[in-house]
């Protein structure tokens, strides 16, 4: 028995066997150059080259995106060697035994040589030539361009589609083994079309070699014939010029099936369906076109001396087309108006008409509803549940469900965002069109409408959607209008984190916690701390864009302090140093060297002086001393994010709460730390000091 072994047969005929098929294919093309093959394995051979192409064409009708069939630009070269190693192993064939007949070199090249060309030599040199030309000048070099500005457009478009990814990423919508997914299509797309480009050549250079490998087989042929074997000229030329013919047309042939369907890779473009689809979805989507169509073609049957039979039959067949689409759009229509009987309304009051208020509402104007309805496939929908899902896993707790409805009072493309029954945010997105933002980066203008992105109040242009490569070519992040408003959405429950934890979410929060470590919250809640308590610190946080997902750490740190103190600032700021390696991490990542803005010595003494008795919230400083210290450390945010570093102000402990309350309106982005959240591994480097005089 054959052991099972990778150095025995059992290895070369077990799984990898698809590793050897293509150095195996590699190996047998270039034989076929070098070693004389009889005429019946000609004919099996020119008979699989001919099913080949036929193969790689269909599979180029079916594909949905040109990426599902990424090994196109290889297949194209191998068939291309294949083609030139049958000419030569032909040409060979036919030069040493063309004396014998016409069937010296298989019955396939004598059968596409006598009935294709009908044995009329010139017939068959022009069936020959129109085929090249075909091949050369129409088909090759159309998808030769093709390809060619594909590969560049997709390789400047690479930029934008990339910070698309990203926003979708932040915002939500995307998990990160998504959008690892959509980087990796964008590469292979620009790998594709620049293979694509390079393989459109080697057709090219396959249907000029065609030529010279016809000419040199009809004169070789001749010469051969008549020199050699003794035969005159029009023996010699029925023999060698037949088979000649015969072998350019069943070489040339494949070659125009591989060509188109090059030309059909290349050329598509996207739209979920494979090319038969789109064809008959949008050729025959218009029935007045149709109509129009089958009109012209009746006219021209009913002139004199026309063929009224072919004309009229295919008059009649666009007719009943466009006839049969119209009824049954009609038909889908009405069915589409029949609602439902709605019940009559009860005329009493009662406690079901007072509806609570939403602890997160997004109102809609009407043209916005096809965004948000689940009978239309809004994809909209889809992202809120996923901007939901993202915030749980990011800040720790899972938000209020989003009600949406629509609000007539609103402008038709407009929404807004409300928090328990306020708005906090709201915005204006134009259906069909794209918005374009510049993320400061951009070059060069764009015809469309000028707006601001709602969420971050950047400048930005509602383009058409065709302006969509040259905007990302141009460094424009480009969005559609779900995910203007799904980014907006994202971005105020980010803001407002602190408000919607109510005391249900923090319930809930503990009882989903509480199955990892029921003791731990049974001894905490409510024993030591209340349910208020424990919820007020949460909020805390979350204020300060700290996220509660580490809650094994913040209960831990409320039972050791919480016998001791009941206050929540207090227990907040003995809970962020808890958390000062996560705090930290949030605004450097990995970075060990903290470049920070800090107070000049003598302003954090006089700051500390003017702390207000009491819970030190609040700093008692004249307006011309708050004012400058506003200016100074607006500056210093500044000079970070110009750096590229976090904007972080590092304060004495008891600094830190009152400096972040006075701060935290005029300067959002800026964090405010204490030195004991700082990590005794990290090393604090000092980048800008307020109060430092010039």
């Amino acid at each position: 028995m054959t052991p099972t072994t990778k150095s025995g047969p059992a290895w070369l005929l077990g799984g990898n066997l698809s590793t050897m098929a293509a150095p195996l294919l590699v190996m047998l093309i270039l034989a076929m150059m070098i070693l004389p093959l009889p005429a019946f394995l000609l004919d099996l051979l020119f008979t699989f080259n001919i099913a080949l192409a036929l193969i790689v064409m269909l599979i180029a009708l079916y594909t949905v995106k040109p990426l599902d069939f990424a090994a196109f630009p290889t297949v194209l070269l191998l068939t291309t060697l294949m083609r030139l190693s049958l000419n030569v192993a032909s040409s060979r064939v036919v030069l040493l035994e063309g004396h014998t007949g016409a069937d010296a070199a298989g019955k396939v090249i004598e059968a596409f040589g006598h009935f294709l060309v009908g044995d009329d030599f010139t017939v068959g040199i022009v069936v020959f030539i129109i085929l090249v030309v075909i091949n050369f000048v129409v088909i090759t070099k159309g998808a030769g361009r093709i390809a060619e500005v594909s590969a560049r457009f997709t390789l400047d478009a690479m930029p934008g589609k990339q910070m698309a990814i990203d926003a979708d990423l932040n915002a939500g919508l995307i998990g990160e083994a998504e959008a690892r997914k959509r980087r990796q299509e964008i590469s292979q797309e620009a790998d594709f079309y620049g293979a694509m480009d390079g393989a459109s050549k080697f057709v090219r250079g396959d249907a000029m070699a065609g030529i010279l490998i016809l000419v040199v087989n009809i004169f070789g042929g001749l010469a051969v014939g008549m020199f050699r074997h003794g035969l005159d000229f029009s023996q010699a030329a029925n023999n060698y010029v037949l088979l000649a013919i015969g072998d350019g047309l069943v070489a040339q042939i494949p070659a125009l099936v591989i060509s188109t369907a090059a030309g059909l890779v290349v050329s598509r473009v996207g739209t979920g369906q494979d090319i038969g689809q789109q064809l008959v979805s949008q050729l025959f989507n218009t029935p007045q076109a149709l109509a129009l169509a089958a009109g012209v073609l009746a006219l021209l049957g009913f002139i004199p001396g026309m063929p009224h039979f072919a004309f009229l039959l295919f008059s009649a067949a666009a007719g009943y087309c466009a006839w049969w689409i119209k009824n049954n759009r009609l038909e889908k229509l009405q069915t589409a108006q029949q609602e439902p009987a709605v019940p009559p309304e009860s005329q009493e009051a009662s406690w079901d008409d007072l509806a609570p208020v939403d602890a997160l509402g997004l109102e809609v104007g009407y043209r916005l509803i096809a965004l948000v309805d689940t009978g239309q496939d809004g994809e909209l929908l889809k992202r809120i549940k996923g901007i939901r899902r993202k915030f749980a896993q990011e800040v720790g707790f899972l938000p209020p469900a989003v009600h949406i409805r629509d609000n007539l009072e609103l402008k038709p493309n407009a929404y807004r965002v409300t928090l328990k029954g306020v708005e906090v945010g709201h915005g204006e997105v134009l259906l069909g069109m794209s918005l374009a933002i510049n993320p400061g980066r951009a070059e060069g203008a764009l015809a469309g409408t000028p707006t601001t992105d709602p969420a971050f109040g950047l400048p930005a242009v509602w383009i058409e959607p065709d302006l969509r490569e040259q905007a990302q070519m141009q460094g424009f992040t480009v969005v559609d209008p779900s995910s203007v408003i799904a980014t907006h959405l994202s971005h105020l429950i980010q803001t407002h984190g602190a408000q919607l934890l109510g005391r249900q979410e923090v319930q809930d929060l503990i009882t989903h916690f509480g199955k990892h470590a029921p003791k731990l919250i049974d001894d905490v809640v409510p024993k030591i701390l209340s349910l208020t308590t424990l919820q007020k610190v949460l909020q805390n946080l979350l204020a300060e864009g700290v996220h509660i997902r580490d809650l094994r750490t913040i209960v831990e740190t409320l039972a050791d302090h919480g016998t001791r103190t009941q206050d929540p600032a207090e227990l907040t700021a003995n809970v962020r140093t808890a958390l000062g390696r996560a705090i930290v991490q949030q605004h450097y990542g990995a970075a060990t060297e903290l470049n920070v803005i800090v107070l000049e010595p003598e302003l954090e003494k006089l700051l500390q002086q003017s702390l207000a008795p009491g819970p030190t919230d609040s700093l008692g400083v004249e307006p011309g001393l708050a004012e400058t210290l506003l200016r100074d450390t607006a500056a210093g945010v500044q000079r970070q994010e110009a750096l590229g570093q976090a904007p972080v102000l590092l304060a004495a402990d008891r600094l830190r709460l009152p400096l972040a309350k006075m701060l935290r309106k005029v300067l959002p982005q800026l964090a405010v730390l204490a030195h004991s959240e700082i990590p005794d591994s990290s090393r604090i480097k000092v980048g800008f000091i307020v109060g430092a005089r010039a």
